[in-house]
């Protein structure tokens, strides 16, 4: 069982893995266009965190875990409970192409574009929601430098991450 990672599971995977690789999902964009209302905001004040919305034109890299042998079906449960919290999310199977050169079947979560938590916004609409979100899991600009840093560490290159990581830190600096 394979699982994709292209927001906080790059960094916080919270699930036993044997191998890790640098993988590709055709088809898709990440993008900040999930509100969140738990994690990294509130009902009141929502956040926003990364999701994968079907676009044909792009592809979004990231890294496909390998679930630890005998894990599979704690894996799937803890996985649920962690993603499908609202429901905004949906669970579907793809086919990653890795940095090796082959191409697995993967878990990934996508977002549900009817789900009332989904939006479009410009950049600067959202580094202005990221720079002064909170939720449950802390300051919404952390996911966002935390999955920036895990992006550059891998060398995956995605220059909306880039500027909005630039923007917020110089909305936060303004602030103080």
């Amino acid at each position: 069982m394979w699982v994709f990672g292209y927001g906080s599971l790059l960094w916080n995977p919270g699930f036993n893995f044997s191998k890790k690789e640098i993988a590709r999902l055709d088809g898709y964009k990440r993008s900040f266009s999930m509100r969140s209302i738990h994690h990294r905001g509130t009902a009141e004040n929502p956040g926003l965190v990364l999701a994968l919305s079907r676009d044909t034109q792009s592809f979004c890299e990231g890294l496909a875990f390998e679930v630890e042998k005998g894990k599979e079906v704690e894996t799937l449960n803890y996985l649920r409970d962690r993603e499908l919290v609202s429901s905004a999310y949906l669970e579907k199977k793809v086919s990653l192409n890795l940095k090796n050169g082959q191409t697995i079947k993967s878990l990934v979560y996508v977002i549900d574009e009817k789900h009332a938590q989904y939006c479009t916004l410009t950049l600067d609409e959202q580094a202005k929601i990221i720079a002064a979100a909170n939720g449950g899991r802390g300051p919404n600009d952390e996911y966002l430098h935390s999955t920036r840093n895990k992006i550059a560490e891998l060398g995956i290159s995605d220059a909306e991450i880039e500027w909005l990581h630039t923007r917020v830190m110089s909305i936060k600096t303004r602030k103080r």
